[in-house]
């Protein structure tokens, strides 16, 4: 037994990322597993490893919220704006890195532990299922490290200092191991209950990892459909060929949190008062006006003396509000709630001063101010804004003088923020649901892949199990017929794909004098996507519901997708004063998209540059650039 925990704690970086010190496994195995390799069960380490990724309090502020989370625009950067500004903060890095290892060592072990067993005579009949699991699992690990950072060994915990290789090559692996693995997966096994109870996201049940095998292969395919077509067709068909893949609720990869200060708490920590967990710019644009389902039917009586019209543009305070941002709200608040909105938003979202929702964020003082004053360049106030039932975002990015003159935008209780249903700990963690699924199908099927159900069928019913779970099926036929564009000239019907004029009229009012008018409003140009001449055709539809559906558990996956293809659109950073870490951001192009203005990996922690400059050396030059946040993967759209 001593001989496998010596070879599990090869460390990826050779000295100081540890894994786990060869200490900490002997007094893990006296205490609850026995003294030797016989006996020590394999589940054990899949389980660890399995609840260690569900990341603790500490790991899931600096990562999941901090660097995935702005990556995605999935909510507003909050602290300080940092990864979305192009900064980065080494500590984070470091505690994700250190931890993934530690997983990734533990599946590891399952596997050396559970072959060992097997080649002894010592196994039961479910160990070779179990190997099989945490090959999936580690397959898992090793592609959300990849996603992060870039190159990474592929050969760690296995006796030797491993070397870091390219992602393509990482890639590679994991299509062979996800495929031999799903194959070798024997689903007439039966189980101990002793034995199921530690599988914390299917009790063993090894149908469904199989299905998750496929549904994982075909993510990560779909992945390289930008850079490496053929080898990404492949991959998918033949994952998808059986439709042995995840298609139902009862199939999702989901892991129950919980209420402590764990590994299974929130992701989203309730306990951080000081998180309030904004709606972000881009989810804001999507949402507001797809679909046809008007907020009139979705909320009750006291709401709807709020709710504006169609045409609304909202209220102008060019000299408060960030302008310098292609955010098609840009220089506007909203006063009041949208005429029609996707109806997940106010399942995921709280509504300003919607105090006796049970599910409104009420954790401190902060989120339960509904008000804030605007001033002048001289700092007198202005007018003080009553946020109470209204619908705004802050788009992320450099404010300069204008973030002092804004204490509404910038008080977390005068935005929607995060329910309290996805950060009390009382949910499940979803790392891959039904929809994904099916937006995968969608996307194939419009690339001419091979494909079970047409591209429509798919797209659809991508949306319908998206409804489904967060139980707004009611409104999903109004929703699938809509015709309506959303701020980004996006509408949800598969049949319309009408490009929306070049600008559309609102109605408006100066937020200081009050005077009424009219704008013509652009739809944002999208030069990442088809040079910007495209909102309304179907990948752009497929992408933009896959990014609603995705949220909020799969930030990392959202981010994926638009460093992959550009899609769905990302409004720039505010470039009110410079940001020294976007230096190609400026006030003269700040109206066009390029990949140079959105971060697209994180940095290698810097102990591994320090205590590994031989790894780190051949990681960088894997990577085929500078480590840096600016640089893009290789499956990322150039």
């Amino acid at each position: 037994m001593k001989s496998i925990l010596k070879k599990s704690c090869v460390v990826l970086t050779a000295t100081t990322i540890m894994l786990a010190s060869c200490k900490k496994f002997d007094e893990v195995n006296n205490n609850p597993f026995a003294a030797n390799g016989d006996q020590v069960q394999t589940e054990y380490f899949i389980n660890n490893s399995i609840i260690g990724a569900q990341q603790d309090p500490g790991l899931s502020e600096r990562m999941f919220i901090l660097y995935w989370v702005p990556g995605g625009h999935s909510l507003q950067d909050e602290d300080g704006e940092t990864f979305s500004q192009g900064s980065f903060v080494d500590d984070w890095a470091s505690e994700y890195y250190r931890q993934s290892s530690q997983w990734q060592n533990n599946a590891n072990t399952a596997i050396q532990i559970g072959t060992d067993q097997i080649a002894k005579g010592t196994s039961k009949p479910y160990t070779n299922n179990l190997i099989q699991v945490a090959r999936i699992w580690r397959a898992y690990l090793m592609s959300e490290f990849a996603d992060t950072f870039g190159p990474m060994p592929i050969d760690a915990f296995q006796g030797k200092n491993p070397e870091f290789k390219d992602v393509k090559t990482v890639y590679y692996y994991l299509f062979d191991e996800l495929k031999d693995a799903a194959s070798q997966l024997d689903v007439s096994v039966t189980n101990p209950d002793q034995v199921k109870k530690e599988d914390p996201a299917y009790g063993y049940d090894y149908t469904k990892w199989r299905k998750y095998a496929n549904s994982l292969r075909m993510r990560l395919a779909m992945r390289l459909s930008e850079v490496d077509a053929a080898k990404a067709q492949a991959e998918f068909t033949d994952a998808a060929a059986n439709q042995d893949y995840i298609t139902d609720a009862a199939d999702m990869f989901a892991v129950k949190e919980s209420k402590g200060w764990d590994p299974l708490a929130s992701v989203f920590r309730r306990e951080s008062s000081w998180m309030g967990l904004p709606i972000s710019a881009t989810y804001n644009n999507l949402a507001v006006g797809l679909g046809g389902v008007k907020s009139a039917d979705q909320l009750g009586a006291a709401f709807q003396s709020s709710i504006k019209p169609a045409n609304w543009m909202g209220q102008s305070f060019p000299d408060q509000f960030a302008t310098k941002t292609n955010d098609p709200m840009a220089g506007y608040w909203f006063n009041g709630l949208p005429n029609t909105i996707d109806p997940r938003a106010y399942k995921i979202y709280s509504i300003p001063g919607n105090i006796t929702d049970e599910n409104y964020p009420g954790i401190s003082n902060s989120f339960t101010t509904f008000t804030g004053p605007l001033k002048d360049a001289s700092g007198a106030t202005v007018k003080t804004i009553d946020a109470k039932y209204t619908w705004n975002a802050k788009v992320d990015g450099n404010w300069g003088a204008k973030s002092s003159r804004n204490q509404l935008i910038t008080t977390n209780g005068c935005k929607p923020l995060l329910n309290l249903l996805y950060r009390g700990g009382t949910n499940e963690r979803v790392f891959f649901g039904p929809w994904e699924t099916y937006f995968l199908l969608a996307e194939a099927a419009e690339r001419g892949w091979s494909t079970p159900v047409s591209a429509k069928t798919a797209y659809e019913t991508g949306i319908a199990k998206s409804f489904e779970y967060f139980g707004t099926s009611a409104n999903l036929s109004t929703y699938l017929a809509s015709t309506d564009y959303n701020r980004d000239g996006t509408s949800v019907s598969w049949d319309n794909t009408t490009e929306p004029a070049a600008t559309h009229t609102m109605e408006y009012e100066d937020g200081i004098s009050g005077a009424s008018g009219t704008v013509a409003v652009a739809y944002p140009k999208n030069d990442l996507y088809k040079s910007g001449t495209v909102r309304n055709d179907h990948l752009t539809k497929i992408i933009t519901q896959k990014y609603l559906a995705q949220l909020p558990w799969l930030p990392l996956e959202v981010w994926n997708d638009h460093r992959r293809l550009g899609l769905p659109f990302f409004e720039n950073p505010a470039v009110e004063d410079i940001m020294p870490d976007l230096p190609a951001l400026n006030s003269g192009n700040y109206m066009t998209s390029s990949i140079q203005f959105q971060v697209q990996r994180v940095k290698y922690p810097s102990n591994l540059r320090n205590n590994n400059t031989a790894g780190y050396n051949v990681a960088v030059s894997a990577l085929g650039g500078p480590d840096a946040v600016l640089t893009p993967l290789w499956w990322a759209k150039h």
